[in-house]
C-alpha cells in the first residue's frame, strides 16, 4: 500500500509560525522606541495639570489667608481704639498724639486723623514692604491683593470738635510672606515632580531592558535559535512572558525535529515506492510484454499454433490489467473519483475483511459525504487507510468501528471517529510512530483537530473535526 504523507518541511512550518511572531517583534521595538517619550509627555502633562491646579489653589488660598489677617488687623486696630479712647468720658485734643502712639506698630494697616480743617496725621502703616528685595511680582500682587474700603471712625474731643479715624488696609508685607509661601510650596511641588519622574524613569528603564531582551529572544527564534531561553525577570508579568516564550522555543525545536523526521521518512517511502513500482513494472510488465512479443514473432511462421497464441496473449493482457488496476489503486483509488468517498470508503471495507476475516469492521457513513471537496476526501480516505493499517500491526483487536458524519449543529465540519476494542496502550510513555504523526499533520493541512484517547486494555479511539467551507 502506498503511504503518501503530507509533508510539510522545516523551513516551511517554522515560517508560518514566524510570520506570526515577527510583526509582533516589530511592533514591540516600535512601541520600545517611543514608550519613553510617551512615559515623559504623559509625566509633563500631569506636572503640569497638577501645578495649574496648585496654582489656582494655592492664589486662592492666599488671597483667602490675606483678606482674613487684613480683616483681623482692622478689627483689632478699632478694637484698640475702642477700648482706648471710647471708653474715656472726655477725649483732650491735646492728648490725641500719646493716644494713638500705640497704633504705631498696628501691621497691614495704614492709620491717620483727619482733623476738621482737612490736615491728615499719619500714625502707622506704609505702602512698602519691609524688605523690598523680597517683593512679590506684580502679577501675583493683582491676583492676591482685593479691594479693601478705608474704615472712618468718629471721634469727639472736649471741645466739640469731629475728628475722623481713617483706618485703610495695606497688605503688601503679608502678600510678600504668602508669596514666600507659595515659593516654598511650589519649590517643593518641583522637586517632589522631579523625583517622581526620576524613579519612574529608572523603573521604565529596567522594563525597557526587559522588553529589549525579549524582542532579541523572538529575532532569535526568527532564525531558527531555539537554544537561547530567556533569563528569570524580577518583575513577574515578564517572568511569565519569557516562561511562554522558552515553552514556545521547545515546542518549535520538538515541532522541527518532528518535521524532519517526517519528511526523511516521506522521502525513504517515496524511495521504497519507486523502488517497488519499478520491480513490479520490469517483473510483471516487462516479462509480460516480451512474452506478447515473443509470440507476435512467431505467429507468422506457417507451423505455429494462432489459436493457443492468441489465447495466450488475452491471458496476458487480463494478468497485466489485473496488475495495472492494482497499481492504480495503491496510487490513487479510481474509485473515489468515480463513485465519491462512500463507495470507496465501501470498498476499502470490503477489502481489508477480506484480507482479514477475524477482525469485524463496521462503518457508519452518511450519504452527505459524498459532497465534500475532493482534497478533504483523500486526505479522510487516507487517514482510515492508515488507522486500519495500525489496528492491524497493533491493536489485536477484535472490532473497529468507523463513523463518519456531518455535524448537525450551525457550524459545518466534517466528524470522523475511529474506534477499536484492541489491547489500547499508554500516549504518554508510548513513542508517537510515523502513523501517529502522518494523520496529525494530514488534520493540520486541513485546518483540523485530532484527538487520540487510548488507555491500557481499552482500545483506542480516534476523533477528528474539520471545518468545511
Amino acid at each position: 500500500m502506498v503511504k503518501t504523507l503530507h509533508r510539510c518541511t522545516v523551513t516551511e512550518k517554522e515560517k508560518g509560525l514566524l510570520r506570526s511572531i515577527k510583526p509582533k517583534a516589530t511592533e514591540k521595538l516600535t512601541y520600545m522606541s517611543s514608550l519613553r517619550k510617551q512615559i515623559v509627555y504623559r509625566i509633563l502633562i500631569s506636572s503640569l495639570c497638577m501645578l495649574i491646579l496648585g496654582s489656582a489653589l494655592a492664589i486662592w488660598q492666599a488671597r483667602k489667608a490675606v483678606d482674613k489677617e487684613v480683616d483681623a488687623s482692622i478689627h483689632l486696630a478699632l478694637q484698640l481704639i475702642t477700648l482706648g479712647i471710647d471708653n474715656r468720658p472726655i477725649f483732650q485734643q491735646g492728648d490725641e498724639l500719646s493716644h494713638f502712639r500705640a497704633l504705631q506698630q498696628t501691621r497691614h494697616l495704614s492709620i491717620q486723623l483727619q482733623k476738621p480743617d482737612g490736615q491728615l496725621i499719619h500714625f502707622a502703616g506704609d505702602d512698602q514692604p519691609s524688605h523690598p528685595e523680597r517683593s512679590p511680582p506684580a502679577w501675583f500682587i493683582k491676583l492676591v491683593k482685593g479691594d479693601y474700603p478705608t474704615v472712618e471712625h468718629q471721634l469727639k474731643t472736649k471741645e466739640g470738635k469731629v475728628l475722623t479715624l481713617l483706618i485703610q488696609a495695606q497688605p503688601l508685607d503679608e502678600i510678600t510672606e504668602v508669596w514666600q509661601e507659595t515659593v516654598t510650596f511650589f519649590s517643593s511641588i518641583l522637586l517632589l515632580t522631579l523625583l517622581t519622574f526620576i524613579a519612574v524613569n529608572l523603573a521604565f528603564n529596567k522594563s525597557l531592558k526587559s522588553i529589549a531582551i525579549i524582542v532579541n529572544a523572538l529575532r532569535g527564534i526568527e532564525v531558527g535559535h531555539y537554544h537561547r531561553p530567556l533569563p528569570l525577570f524580577a518583575i513577574e508579568e515578564f517572568d511569565s512572558i519569557a516562561n511562554a516564550i522558552n515553552h514556545l522555543m521547545i515546542e518549535l525545536d520538538k515541532t522541527r525535529h518532528e518535521n524532519r523526521a517526517l519528511m526523511q521518512h516521506s522521502l525513504a517511502i517515496q524511495e521504497e515506492e519507486r523502488q517497488r513500482l519499478a520491480q513490479e513494472l520490469h517483473d510483471e510488465l516487462g516479462q509480460s510484454l516480451t512474452a506478447i512479443k515473443v509470440m507476435a514473432v512467431t505467429a507468422p511462421h506457417q507451423k505455429a499454433d494462432l489459436p493457443k497464441i492468441a489465447r495466450s496473449i488475452v491471458d496476458i493482457c487480463n494478468h497485466l490489467m489485473v496488475v495495472v488496476r492494482s497499481m492504480m489503486q495503491e496510487l490513487h483509488p479510481l474509485v473515489l473519483t468515480e463513485l465519491g468517498l462512500k463507495a470507496t470508503l465501501d470498498d476499502l471495507i470490503q477489502h481489508w475483511s477480506e484480507r482479514n476475516p477475524a477482525l469485524e469492521l463496521i462503518i457508519h457513513c452518511d450519504e452527505q459525504v459524498d459532497s465534500i471537496d475532493k482534497s478533504i476526501a483523500i486526505q479522510i480516505f487516507r487517514v482510515i487507510q492508515e488507522c486500519l493499517t495500525n489496528v492491524v500491526r497493533h491493536a489485536n483487536a477484535h472490532q473497529v468501528s468507523i463513523t463518519l458524519a456531518l455535524s448537525d449543529t450551525t457550524k459545518a465540519a466534517l466528524l470522523l471517529k475511529v474506534q477499536d476494542d484492541g489491547q489500547g496502550c499508554d500516549l504518554k510513555t508510548i513513542p508517537r510512530g510515523f502513523g501517529l504523526l502522518g494523520m496529525k499533520e494530514r488534520i493540520k493541512s486541513l485546518n483540523g483537530e485530532i484527538m487520540f484517547t487510548s488507555h491500557i486494555g481499552q482500545g483506542m479511539s480516534i476523533s477528528v473535526e474539520i471545518p468545511l467551507p
